[in-house]
């Protein structure tokens, strides 16, 4: 895949003890497509790794705000990775995030999504409840793309590693990655939208956690909040006032329901 496509800005690099490195993972297939060591069928290659930078891209981008369902991605030319050398250990890419143009305490939109992917991933393999808390915060069209990488897996009969920071998730075989792709599935999703009365009671900003206590039955709701809102911080101006709360609610199997803030209106 062309990684420079949408810009033909050469890629970053820090030089400065003041700049933060670029941010590396390393994605590695076993299965029929790979051939030990020695190297991996072209057309499987390319399509799995375009598949992944497409879902690592789209997160990254949905961090702004959320993602039409169809159309350009917001900001695809920055939000991307380049292959920088093969890995071995089977046999597949050493990845790295296309600009590091932040300072050394800054988490770039491309890091913060290739930890969402790996967390999505892992929670593909956990309880309906941890596979929920990481799918919450995970833009739909995202997810999409997530579930065409794991179905470009599932056709050509391959497996992955993923690695990054440090932390590797690994499928032991094909089957679970067809486990993977079933749990991703719509059918194995249950979504819908309330409209609540009550009170916001309070905002974390930096967690993007809410709660919210309804009028009617006094019950307080916890969540995050969701991407529309640029600033969460400003919701706590909203406190203790009667409001009109939307939210999403989004259960998984049989995972207690997560809520989502996506609109908040008060004074009505």
């Amino acid at each position: 895949k062309d990684v420079s496509r949408g810009t033909e800005a050469r890629p970053f690099r820090a030089e400065s003890s003041h700049e933060k490195e670029a941010v590396k993972a390393i994605l590695t297939f076993r299965g029929k497509p790979v051939f030990g060591t020695r190297g991996i069928l072209a057309d499987f290659a390319s399509e799995a790794v375009s598949k992944f930078s497409d879902a690592v891209t789209a997160v990254a981008a949905s961090l702004g705000g959320p993602l039409s369902p169809m159309g350009p991605i917001p900001n695809r030319g920055v939000n991307q990775l380049l292959i920088t050398s093969t890995a071995t250990g089977s046999f597949g890419f050493e990845l790295e995030e296309y600009s590091t143009e932040l300072p050394l305490d800054a988490v770039s939109p491309i890091e913060e999504a290739l930890g969402r992917v790996h967390e999505v991933l892992n929670g593909t393999l956990g309880t309906d409840d941890e596979l929920a808390d990481t799918v919450v915060e995970t833009d739909s069209r995202a997810l999409g793309l997530i579930r065409s990488f794991l179905q470009a897996m599932v056709d050509s009969e391959a497996t992955c590693a993923f690695g990054f920071k440090g932390k590797t998730f690994r499928f032991a075989d094909v089957a679970q990655v067809k486990t993977s792709l079933n749990r991703l599935s719509q059918d194995n999703f249950a979504e819908k939208e309330e409209l609540l009365d009550g009170e916001l009671l309070g905002v974390l900003p930096k967690r993007r956690t809410f709660e919210f206590q309804v009028s009617n039955t006094g019950k307080i709701i916890s969540g995050k909040v969701g991407a529309a809102f640029a600033e969460p911080r400003k919701l706590n101006d909203s406190l203790e006032q009667q409001s009109k709360a939307r939210m999403t609610v989004t259960t998984i199997g049989a995972g207690r329901p997560r809520y989502t803030l996506i609109e908040l209106k008060t004074g009505e």
